[in-house]
This record gives C-alpha cells, sequence and structure tokens, in this order.
C-alpha cells in the first residue's frame, strides 16, 4: 500500500535574506512550529563553530575537496560569501523532494539564482529589515565582529537587498510574530500578502538600499 508522501513531490522552499536580516532566528522558529518541514544542510569550507555539530548544521569540508564536488556537478548550487564556499548537494535535495518531503533552504540571493535555474518550481522568499537603523543595530548586538566588520556586512546587506525582486516572496521582518505567521502562510499555499509584486514594496526596498 503506497504511503502519502509517495504520491505527491515535496517542496523547495529557498529563503534569503541580507546580513541582520533575522532570517536564521525565523527559518529555526518555522520549522518548530511546523515538525513536517526538514533542513536542507549545506556543505561549507568555513570553521566549524563551538556550537555547531558535522551533520546537524553544516558538512564541513576542506577547499579541494568542496572545489572536486563543485567539478562534478555534485552541488545544486554553491556561492562564496565573507571567503567562506557554501553549497548545497543536488542528490539529497532530490531524494527528499521524490519522497515526498518539504525541505526548507537557507542560502544567500546567489545560491538562490542557480537553485530557480536548477529547480525552477521552488517557491523562493526574501527577508528583509524593517529599516537600515535596525539592520545596524542587529548587526552590532551579535558583539562578535569588529567595526570594520560590522561596515562591510553592512554594505553587503545593502547590495543584497537589491535583489530582492527576483524572490516570489517578501517578508518584512519587523514584528517576529507577524513575520512567522507570514512565513506560515507561504508554506500553506496562501502567503498572497507578501507576494513580491504587491504594492508600496519598491518604494520600501528602495528606502532601505539608499
Amino acid at each position: 500500500m503506497a504511503t502519502p508522501s509517495s504520491s505527491r513531490r515535496g517542496r523547495l522552499f529557498v529563503i534569503a535574506a541580507p546580513s541582520g536580516a533575522g532570517k536564521t532566528s525565523l527559518v529555526r522558529a518555522l520549522m518548530e512550529r511546523d515538525p513536517k518541514l526538514e533542513f536542507s544542510i549545506s556543505h561549507t569550507t568555513r570553521k566549524m563553530r563551538p556550537t555547531e555539530q558535522e551533520g546537524r548544521d553544516y558538512y564541513f569540508v576542506d577547499r579541494d575537496t568542496f572545489e572536486r564536488m563543485a567539478q562534478a556537478g555534485e552541488f545544486l548550487e554553491y556561492a562564496t560569501v565573507f571567503d567562506n564556499r557554501y553549497a548545497t548537494g543536488r542528490a539529497p535535495v532530490e531524494r527528499a523532494l521524490a519522497a515526498g518531503k518539504d525541505l526548507i533552504l537557507e542560502i544567500d540571493w546567489q545560491g538562490a539564482q542557480q537553485v530557480r535555474r536548477a529547480l525552477p518550481e521552488a517557491v523562493t522568499i526574501f527577508i528583509l529589515p524593517p529599516s537600515r537603523a535596525a539592520l545596524e543595530e542587529r548587526l552590532r548586538n551579535r558583539q562578535t565582529d569588529s567595526e570594520e566588520a560590522i561596515a562591510r556586512r553592512l554594505r553587503d546587506a545593502v547590495a543584497d537587498i537589491s535583489h530582492w525582486r527576483e524572490f516570489g516572496y517578501v517578508i518584512v521582518n519587523d514584528s517576529f510574530e507577524q513575520a512567522i505567521a507570514d512565513l506560515q502562510a507561504v508554506v500553506a499555499g496562501r502567503g498572497e500578502q507578501v507576494r513580491a509584486d504587491r504594492p508600496g514594496l519598491e518604494h520600501f526596498a528602495a528606502q532601505l538600499s539608499s
């Protein structure tokens, strides 16, 4: 007897954001509230942090291994972010979707571009901060970066914001609970209120980038 999961292909939800927009916290909360969602684990060349685990947070590989995998076509997407390499394995994503699992892929806009080309049916979501001031405050509150690093992250974040039009849905993370509700609506197949082509968003994004 066939299981329900075998009768449908899973969906891939690609979530991207500028640094400091709160993407990681939102994704974590979304997955806590929707246990059916699974997280797509990326490969990275950056060093493992003390709180991280191999295979739970990332697959940690050296640069030579990463480049060999990229050349062999084993990645759905890959990109360089803050001098480190990140990638999504093609085979694990395809296996999960074929099994009817819904996946969350948390990446940057560069990776999202590649995923859209490889899997046009992917649902793409971009997270924006409520203001430039809020963005800078969130970057400073991490208390892990030097002033130089903060300035660099802020410049990069503003550049990232300019890619919001490439996504199907855009969520402004002003109220955390509202942002979670908006994410849940998109995952549930609703979310018309946060479509990227909604009125007023162009002006709002322009203010963030100016």
